[in-house]
């Protein structure tokens, strides 16, 4: 009995769509593999770039309520992204989805014009994610990701400049009072931007 137990499960959760069956991550094992970022020298070295936009991310920036706090400046992978040039959007073909080896790092500047990494994140193009045959939302740990997409009726720009998307961020290096997955930090501050 206990095999046809185990068999029935093995073949229900085959049947799941992709997204659903998405890997639960232990944090502190995650902190372990990407703690190397904290020097941001280590990310440039691997490929991560400032996003273009030059924008420390703040709800306030967006539009939204300031007491949500801020994302700080994101660390691009563009070969992870598969960032597709031109247009007034960021636009890519992402599918990737291991956090083990994020495409985007979060780095809250300091009064000493250094950088802080506060957490990471992970970005799928909504189109891309369709294209790729998934019909739900990618998953982190029980948790669908937060689908971005710009609204023309709002002062903010939800989608921060990029094509529809879904996300995921992920605060492993400052405490998040609303939450280890949640967009935005209120422990995270833009206060200290230069440029």
């Amino acid at each position: 009995m206990k095999t046809n137990t185990l068999l029935g499960a093995a073949l229900a959760a085959a049947c799941l769509p992709a997204a659903v069956m998405a890997d639960d991550y232990d944090l502190d094992a995650l902190k372990a593999a990407t703690e190397k970022y904290k020097d941001v020298n280590v990310a440039l070295a691997e490929g991560f770039i400032p996003d273009p936009s030059g924008h420390c991310i703040s709800a306030a920036h967006e539009g939204l309520p300031a007491e949500l706090g801020s994302m700080g400046i994101h660390y691009l992978r563009p070969d992870l992204l598969l960032i597709a040039q031109g247009g007034d959007r960021v636009d890519g073909g992402s599918t990737h989805t291991d956090f083990m080896t994020p495409a985007i790092l979060l780095y809250e500047p300091q009064e000493d014009g250094s950088l802080e990494l506060v957490g990471i994140e992970n970005l799928v193009f909504e189109k891309a994610w369709a294209d790729a045959g998934n019909t739900v939302a990618p998953v982190f740990n029980g948790r669908s990701w937060d689908h971005m997409s710009d609204d023309p009726a709002t002062a903010g720009d939800e989608a921060h400049g990029f094509m529809p998307h879904f996300d995921k961020h992920v605060w492993i290096f400052r405490d998040n009072p609303s939450g280890v997955d949640m967009p935005f930090n209120p422990n995270v501050t833009c206060d200290h931007m230069q440029g």
